[in-house]
């Protein structure tokens, strides 16, 4: 179960900062500054649409700071978005066997994140990063069930401390073209670090371990690292079906 902290008691306070932009998206924003010059230049006319197409692209990119809720028996969302589907489903092949999740189907916990979405993934459990496993593809709408099966994609499963094994998917979509890993098999990580992004638009499944019902329910927004998806031992939100 979550332990219950007391608050900190103190005169200090927390004040909103605008969010920080990750380093990632640095070369596009000079990229886009570069070309809203050059319309500058030759065609006045297209400055102003270049110039938020700018704004826009230092958006996508940006890293807020994230308060993961603190439990070890508690798995987060490891996205920004829409959770649009949660269902009982086989596993994907490449997360089959010893070194994925098992062989049994488990509960798939899908979060589409549009254009508008913070892009940064992040981890849902502690622990150490198992298995990293990139998959080419195509480039569906990311909201099409399929998209799990045909899209460009990459596998991440990490165990806890105690031996559970979480897994979860970055999928590319219509318009994202790239998906950009931080870790590797046998890096340390904890509940909400950043693992890696989607460049432009895509989807993140989860696959809660059996016997971890979701806390989550279609249509509802999560938050990457500090919204509870999945808890053991808790019975599911009513509307939540397998």
């Amino acid at each position: 179960m979550a332990s219950l902290e007391k608050p900190t008691v103190g005169t200090s306070t927390v004040k909103w900062r605008f969010p920080g932009m990750h380093p990632e998206g640095r070369k596009y924003v000079l990229i886009a500054l570069a070309l809203t010059f050059l319309m500058w230049l030759v065609l006045p006319v297209l400055t102003w649409p270049m110039l938020g197409l700018t704004v826009w692209v230092a958006a996508f990119f940006r890293d807020p700071v994230r308060v993961t809720p603190q439990g070890d028996d508690l798995i987060v969302a490891p996205a920004d978005g829409l959770v649009t589907m949660i269902q009982r489903v086989p596993l994907p092949p490449e997360l089959v066997g010893p070194d994925g999740l098992g062989t049994e189907p488990l509960i798939r916990v899908s979060i589409f994140m549009s254009v508008f979405d913070v892009h940064i993934n992040r981890t849902p459990v502690p622990g150490t990063i198992r298995q990293v496993v990139y998959i080419s593809g195509k480039f569906l709408n990311a909201d099409l069930d399929k998209a799990s099966d045909e899209n460009e994609r990459q596998h991440i499963v990490v165990e806890d401390k105690h031996g559970r094994r979480v897994g979860f998917t970055q999928i590319a979509g219509l318009v994202a073209r790239r998906i950009v890993g931080f870790v590797k098999p046998g890096d340390i990580v904890a509940t909400g670090q950043r693992v890696g992004l989607i460049r432009f638009g895509s989807r993140v499944d989860v696959f809660l371990p059996e016997g971890c019902e979701p806390q989550v329910i279609l249509g509802q927004r999560s938050i990457a690292g500090e919204t509870i998806i999945g808890r053991p031992g808790v019975s599911r939100p009513a509307g939540v079906t397998q």
